[in-house]
């Protein structure tokens, strides 16, 4: 059976019986992958790991194949099997003279593994924090995402179209380091001041030096090589995006860092697929789910390596179902192990979050109108918290209308008119997400004035013909047969009259459906259409925004197909003195209610999410080639993200050699082309783990692709650190094959001459570049006199 599965070293246990042993006298083990353990110990990256550890490095010179008997295996499924005569490991004839460039593993090579790990994540704390404190202003949405977490620590509800862990995760550090919520967050380039913001920068920069480490023994677990661990962790410490990406008050990095976390515990989960059901086994499955609810609690794109890791399950799964010695029953317990831990554990904590999220947010705020008004009812200071008002509507009630589509905005109107290339030119009526006295219309009849607001008073009832006059302006909503301004297959919907007498064109049916006819209109239970009576058309909010003329407030049209269920209004605000009140409590919603609410509305958000006027955007084929970046900060103190051209621009060259590579490798395997067994597994080892890598940052990068929404450059680098991961373990493999291809004499110069020449250009590309994570001044690159005069390699990078 191979020890390979996904890219995966798997581990074996096996017994001696007749405690062979080699010329040193040390007993050795006759597998390639990571040797004997005990059910339950560490993974080969934990200190102070009694079993061998599996790390290449110096071994004994190669011996020859001993004949050994008796000896049993266990494999994964836990069955005995007669292993015969057993060979003893052979030493690859791939050794240098202190074997970093060995193919194979070696037990003593701990020392090396955690003084690389070390001074890796060193550096990638000493890159992180340096400078830190600067600029002391307002960088790129850093208003966005400082300001929530002032939100926070205010107890102030909002709406963001991310879930809320990053954000209460900033609040949290803010709250830590001093900070009291008071920072107004208004735009980039404000200064900070006295106002203690490090805290909350302290804390991203942490969380992004900690993808250095992170990638670094991720990459271990899956080829089991120090050397592309240490090219892949490299290429994440000196990579100028992902640098100033992690170094400011932004989601990205803690995004990023659950993301690596997750992949981490993954990997390590998979390592014990040959002790399954132990303590450790368990721990970290279990931890592997709690940590993909983090990372999709951050971002919705933290879904993606939920992907990842239903990926790997799924093929692990399929590989137990495939061994027949596996009985149904056990293959079950694996089955319901992975989906408790992998989804319903993941599902209780990201649920949990957002408990916090609305235990905290318990005050009125500015999002409270993309919600439902049972929702708002929950929000001390809301209009709506703990009143009183009547339960029916009746004609001459002052009511706001609010669209039902999830997240919809009210019936609103100003004084102002539609441009001459809108005619006919009357009064705006728009969608307006904000409670406004201009939401305000007052319900008449068709056919007369309403009496006096101490008359009896009429309800209305479903199938009743109505006028609705606009109370700040008094003119009725109105429709014609004039295309609308954004959707001209709708029709225009304006206001129109004066002192709120109109025309025909001004009288629209109330339609409940599924409601019998004559049935009260109820306010906020009542879900009804307003069907324009001439034109036929249903009253419908669009996401689309209308220009500056319309300010940015969503397009109301009358829509012709008025079967569409996006059509639904209802009366969330009532003022009439002439009707009895009821308490709104009764509305109350249950917080499964509030949590589906809350995700229908970030749902809808991302999808509205469309590019500003002047906003600098760009497309997915953009990023891998660092087309162009992102500014942060500008002034004296100019920071703009963009990646190390020499870091992308050579992935862009080692991704397709890998794909070249391994199609050489194929035909040679169809072909029958002999080799060694040692070179086989390497190979194998290699190409599985980097196809897992490959699939990681394909599952990261390519959704972007179909989305319509607004996208930015800093949308590419939770995959750019897969594709790290994938040049570490390809250059690895490049340069110890052309090592085993030289004489021993120049093996080890060409190893350490290979390695030493990636890790100083990358280095060197940091030093050069670094201005652009760190800040630069004066003139611009253009500029003769400019520090990066002669950098600006591509006309779109604004430097």
């Amino acid at each position: 059976m191979s020890d390979k599965v996904t890219g995966i070293p798997v581990k074996r246990k096996t017994k001696f019986v007749d405690n062979s042993q080699n010329k040193s006298g040390t007993k050795t083990d006759s597998n390639f992958v990571n040797k004997s353990q005990k059910s339950g110990q560490s993974s080969p990256d934990k200190r102070g790991n009694s079993a061998e550890m599996g790390r290449e490095g110096n071994m004994s010179k190669s011996a020859n194949e001993k004949q050994n008997s008796g000896v049993e295996q266990t494999t994964e499924n836990g069955v005995q099997d007669s292993a015969g005569n057993k060979t003893e490991k052979n030493m690859s004839s791939f050794e240098c003279s202190n074997g970093v460039a060995s193919l194979t593993y070696s037990s003593d090579q701990n020392v090396l593994y955690y003084a690389v790990l070390s001074v890796v994540t060193v550096l990638g704390f000493a890159t992180r924090l340096y400078k830190l404190d600067v600029p002391a202003w307002i960088c790129w949405d850093e208003t966005h995402f400082g300001k929530m977490g002032s939100w926070y620590i205010n107890h102030t509800f909002f709406f963001d179209v991310h879930p809320p862990l990053g954000k209460m995760l900033i609040a949290f550090a803010g709250h830590l380091s001093g900070y009291n919520g008071t920072f107004p967050f208004d735009k980039p380039g404000d200064l900070y001041g006295d106002t203690p913001y490090m805290g909350m920068r302290l804390m991203c920069a942490c969380m992004g030096a900690a993808l250095i480490p992170l990638v670094y023994m991720s990459t271990w677990l899956l080829c089991q090589s120090i050397t592309a661990a240490l090219i892949a962790s490299s290429l994440v410490i000196f990579d100028l995006g992902i640098n100033t990406l992690t170094r400011y008050i932004l989601l990205d990095p803690i995004l990023m860092f659950f993301i690596m976390v997750s992949t981490y515990t993954l990997l390590k989960f998979l390592s014990y697929r040959d002790s399954p059901f132990s303590v450790y086994w368990w721990f970290w499955l279990s931890v592997t789910g709690v940590f993909l609810s983090c990372a999709i609690a951050v971002k919705f794109v933290g879904l993606f390596v939920i992907l990842l890791a239903g990926y790997s399950t799924i093929d692990d799964l399929w590989r137990l179902l495939g061994n027949q010695k596996l009985p149904l029953t056990e293959i079950l317990k694996h089955f319901i192990a992975r989906a408790f831990c992998l989804i319903v554990i993941p599902v209780i904590c990201y649920m949990i979050y957002f408990a916090i999220h609305f235990a905290v947010l318990y005050k009125s705020g500015s999002g409270d109108g993309f919600y439902s008004s049972q929702f708002q009812s929950q929000l001390e200071g809301n209009r709506l918290y703990n009143i009183s008002m009547p339960d029916n509507v009746a004609y001459g009630s002052r009511v706001s209308l609010k669209h039902q589509r999830t997240g919809g905005t009210y019936l609103h109107s100003h004084a102002h008119l539609y441009p001459e290339d809108h005619p006919p030119r009357q009064q705006q009526v728009t969608g307006y997400s904000h409670k406004d006295e201009n939401n305000m219309f007052r319900i008449k009849p068709s056919h007369y004035e309403t009496a006096q607001d101490n008359s009896y008073p009429i309800f209305v009832k479903n199938g009743d013909l109505v006028r609705l006059e606009h109370v700040p302006t008094r003119r009725n909503l109105h429709s014609h047969r004039e295309p609308a301004p954004l959707t001209s297959r709708h029709f225009q919907v304006s206001g129109y009259g004066h002192d709120g007498r109109g025309d025909a064109n001004d009288i629209w049916q109330i339609v409940v459906p599924g409601a019998v006819e004559g049935a009260q209109i109820k306010v906020v239970q009542s879900k009804f259409k307003l069907i324009h009576y001439h034109v036929k058309c249903a009253l419908y909010a669009h996401d689309k925004k209308l220009p500056k003329w319309g300010f940015e407030q969503q397009e109301v049209t009358c829509n012709p197909d008025t079967k569409d269920s996006k059509t639904l209004w209802s009366v969330e605000e009532i003022r009439d003195q002439r009707l009895p009140n009821v308490s709104f409590e009764v509305y109350k919603p249950s917080f499964l209610d509030m949590f589906i609410e809350s995700h229908a509305v970030m749902t809808q958000g991302n999808a509205g999410l469309k590019p500003k006027e002047g906003e600098v955007t760009s497309r997915p084929w953009q990023w891998p080639i660092n087309w162009k970046g992102q500014v942060f900060s500008g002034n004296d103190h100019r920071v703009y993200l963009l990646g190390n051209p020499v870091i992308f621009f050579g992935l862009l060259v080692i991704m397709p050699l890998f794909l070249v590579i391994y199609l050489v490798h194929s035909m040679k395997v169809q072909r029958g082309v002999k080799t060694s067994k040692e070179v086989a597994e390497f190979k194998e080892r290699t190409f599985s783990a980097c196809w897992w890598a490959m699939i990681g940052w394909g599952l990261h990068y390519l959704p972007f692709w179909p989305m319509t929404r607004v996208l930015y450059f800093h949308h590419y680098f939770p995959a750019l650190l897969y594709s790290c991961m994938l040049a570490g373990i390809i250059l690895d493999y490049i340069i110890k094959m052309l090592c085993h291809s030289l004489p021993r004499s120049l093996s080890m110069l060409v190893f350490h001459t290979c390695l030493g020449l990636i890790l100083s250009v990358t280095a060197y590309s940091f030093y050069v570049f670094h201005p652009l994570s760190y800040g630069m001044s004066g003139p611009h690159a253009n500029h003769p006199d400019s520090d990066m005069h002669g950098l600006k390699w591509l006309d779109t990078w604004e430097i």
